[in-house]
């Protein structure tokens, strides 16, 4: 099958990992990225100029710059012939754009995912109009989260799947730290992550409070502004990011590793709760239902309900190497058996892509 994908490619976790697994699974993989259509282009008082407005077209989904990527995907996939498009994230994509994919490509199937909640308050007002706007002209809308199942349908969308996040193998897996390795990295607990105003500060303070050596990451432009105002967690200071091999070492080093959810995004489960198991290091999650479907509490991960309960699940565990151990094997098998890795999600997609053409025929 010849598969398009776009979408804005600012992150190799996303666009790129899809592509990756696709060909992976013996397709062939057209890329169009458009984060390049709003890259800076100088230093120069003209080019900051036009940096700015590229910025705010990028920023407020309108202008030439979109209205130029639209007709590049148009005429890429005139150009190409895809059997199927695979819109990442559509937010620059136009709904008269996917109509045009149509017309230029007979018999396409149009399928368009999204990690994001688009349907959730508090998001930048309009951020998601044109992926709302465009999702009765897709042929498979997949969402990230049983909340939006209903929510796609009634925007209009014509079939709609769940498709779960994942973890890449090649990126997420057990590593023996060397002893500089350990220095950086080793922790009792880490947390990887964004900042938000839940219960994730009162969590943190618990697990500093009580002695324990806490590793924080994340952006440190949301994280620094809280901490440094913050009698107990502002020695987590500097924070800062983790990608790639980084990201899996501070995931290798900590004996256990917090998950938080979005309430942003009205999450009942995260990336995180598959990459962590992955790498063979011991999730400490909060509960939801939805979580507790997928592991067996206690054997496979574990979960907490308030700041008091993560404290004592980690004092027990940090206590406990054998019994850590035997959780954080269990949650490793279970995210191999079940197939939470991107090929797997992959393959999935296609099944349902194939059953769309042979309808189509």
């Amino acid at each position: 099958m010849k598969i398009l994908v776009a979408g804005d490619w600012h992150s190799e976790l996303h666009e790129e990992a899809v592509s990756h697994a696709l060909e992976m699974l013996g397709h062939t993989v057209e890329r169009f990225a458009w984060h390049g259509y709003f890259a800076a282009t100088g230093r120069s008082v003209a080019s900051r100029l036009v940096n700015l407005w590229c910025r705010a077209q990028n920023k407020y989904l309108w202008g030439g710059r979109v209205n130029q990527l639209n007709r590049d995907l148009i005429d890429l996939a005139k150009c190409v012939q895809p059997d199927t498009v695979f819109i990442y994230r559509g937010t620059h994509v136009l709904p008269q754009t996917l109509r045009a994919l149509r017309a230029v490509v007979p018999g396409v199937v149009l399928v368009g995912y999204n990690n994001d909640d688009p349907f959730a308050p508090g998001h930048v007002p309009g951020l998601w109009r044109h992926f709302i706007a465009g999702l009765p002209e897709l042929d498979l809308a997949l969402a990230y989260r049983h909340v939006n199942l209903e929510d796609f349908r009634r925007a209009g969308a014509r079939r709609v799947e769940l498709l779960r996040s994942w973890y890449i193998p090649e990126r997420n897996h057990p590593v023996a730290l060397s002893t500089e390795e350990r220095k950086g990295f080793g922790c009792d607990v880490v947390f990887i992550g964004h900042y938000e105003p839940d219960l994730r500060l009162a969590c943190l303070e618990a697990a500093v409070s009580a002695g324990y050596q806490v590793r924080l990451y994340g952006p440190h432009y949301e994280w620094e502004p809280v901490l440094r105002r913050h009698p107990v967690l502002s020695r987590l200071l500097p924070v800062r990011l983790v990608w790639g091999d980084e990201y899996n070492l501070a995931l290798c080093g900590a004996k256990v590793a917090l998950v938080f959810l979005s309430r942003l995004n009205r999450d009942t489960y995260t990336r995180r709760c598959f990459e962590i198991p992955a790498t063979g290091t011991m999730m400490l999650a909060e509960y939801t239902d939805d979580m507790d479907s997928m592991y067996l509490e206690g054997e496979e991960a574990e979960f907490f309900r308030s700041p008091a309960e993560m404290a004592e699940k980690i004092e027990r565990y940090l206590a406990d190497d054998m019994g850590r151990s035997k959780v954080a094997s269990g949650g490793q098998h279970r995210v191999h058996a079940d197939g939470h890795d991107v090929d797997s999600r992959m393959r999935q997609v296609l099944t349902w892509v194939t059953e769309i053409r042979e309808r189509k025929i």
